[in-house]
């Protein structure tokens, strides 16, 4: 029989106390541990929800702002060379083959052609810079479709174009533009001032003030005679890949396969990742890392200082059983292996309604969207929240362990009691 497990199992159940006689002849047990155990258990419970809801408001902020960057941008861009280093957009020709080509390569889930250029939105009173982006009808029209307030999407073509247009809430709003509306755009470049008119057919909403604020969608086609460009050329291809968290290793593929090559016009290709186009959004996100280390450590710290005052506590109650284990020959480390079983118990129910209540609060917030956030500001209008289960047991088993270690240090004040006095102890 394991005695320790046995005797934390009597501690913990409240049976260990003989009942003793109150003045009015009624019994009673000693339950000074009762609040003590309690305040133990609260403690672990709050610091497990905290750091369980924490976490997940990190992983989802981040995996949201990072597919809304992604949805626009993709996970690795295909471009013409100086266009990486200018300000300026050149062409490069991305035909079948080459889409072959990059779909083919390894990590890469889905290419898909792009081209965009700066015009100006005009209506009778007001007008816009843009940013025109024309896909193609092999683009993946799935982060638009999630994202549409109002309207349908068109069918996106690279062989002739009624010219729809797909317009931002933000852009809508400024200048007063519903569906079905038409409104002429102007670009300007070498050959002069080109005028388009455009029909506004479906209205998005990122909440990602930069590019709420400028990007519009149309046709490929349309976009590549308002460059001048051939058919076969484009601003470049948007590569979606299979898994995130491989973006180095398929970025490596791609600079094997592509990069420093020429297309037909003699073009050098090359290429950059989501998180080279955008470093400073990624460098604000991996901020956010930082943050939850501190509370983590902060939840840790308040369930190891709650649990560790509560051994304490407990200890201290038990001086006479300390006492008389010992007078029948119990060793100490038989009795430090009782407490921190006991240890185990108390912070095993802390643990258990912990992720009770951080569970149910991600759950909470995933139907519901309860807590509200201020879409111009953290760029989502309701807290993200990702529910990851290997995370919230690892979690669990280092706030145990952690706990468990920390509270090894005040058992060794059960070799400091001696069984005559601790007979007398009252």
């Amino acid at each position: 029989m394991n005695l320790p497990l046995f005797l934390s199992r009597r501690i913990y159940g409240g049976k260990a106390d003989r009942p003793q006689s109150t003045q009015d002849g009624q019994q009673k047990n000693e339950n000074v541990s009762r609040p003590a155990i309690q305040i133990a258990t609260i403690g672990v419970a709050i610091g497990l929800a905290v750091m369980i809801v924490t976490v997940s408001v990190v992983l989802g902020f981040k995996h949201t702002i990072r597919d809304k960057i992604a949805g626009f941008g993709s996970h690795i861009q295909i471009e013409n060379i100086m266009t990486i280093n200018t300000m300026s957009t050149y062409p490069i020709c991305i035909d079948d083959s080459m889409l072959q080509v990059l779909n083919g390569i390894e990590g890469v889930h889905h290419a898909q052609r792009y081209d965009q250029c700066q015009g100006v939105l005009k209506t009778d009173s007001d007008f816009l810079g843009i940013v025109i982006k024309g896909i193609g009808p092999e683009y993946d029209l799935s982060f638009l479709q999630e994202h549409l307030v109002a309207g349908e999407l068109p069918v996106f073509c690279d062989s002739s174009t009624n010219y729809p247009l797909v317009v931002s809430q933000t852009i809508a709003d400024k200048l007063r533009l519903e569906i079905g509306d038409r409104i002429f755009a102007y670009f300007i470049n070498d050959d002069g001032v080109r005028t388009r008119r455009f029909n506004v057919c479906a209205i998005y909403q990122t909440n990602m003030k930069r590019f709420d604020d400028i990007f519009c969608i149309t046709d490929i086609y349309a976009t590549t005679k308002i460059n001048g460009w051939f058919k076969e050329q484009c601003a470049g291809a948007e590569l979606i890949l299979d898994d995130f968290d491989k973006l180095e290793t398929t970025n490596r593929n791609v600079i094997k396969k592509v990069n420093r090559t020429l297309d037909r016009y003699n073009s050098i290709i090359s290429s950059m990742t989501l998180l080279e186009s955008y470093p400073q959004v990624f460098s604000w996100l991996d901020l956010l890392d930082i943050n939850v280390w501190i509370i983590l450590g902060l939840m840790i710290v308040l369930a190891g200082f709650t649990m560790t005052s509560g051994l304490l506590i407990i200890i201290l109650e038990r001086t006479q059983m300390i006492g008389t284990l010992k007078a029948l020959g119990a060793r100490n480390a038989v009795i430090r292996k009782t407490f921190l079983w006991f240890a185990v118990f108390i912070m095993g129910r802390g643990l258990a309604w912990g992720n009770i209540i951080g569970i149910g609060i991600i759950i909470l917030q995933k139907t519901t969207g309860i807590i509200k956030l201020d879409p111009q500001t953290y760029y989502v209008s309701e807290a993200p929240m990702e529910l990851n289960i290997f995370l919230i047991v690892l979690l669990n088993l280092a706030t145990l362990f952690i706990c468990l270690f920390v509270l090894i240090a005040p058992t060794y004040l059960v070799s400091k009691i001696e069984p005559a006095r601790s007979m007398r102890y009252e």
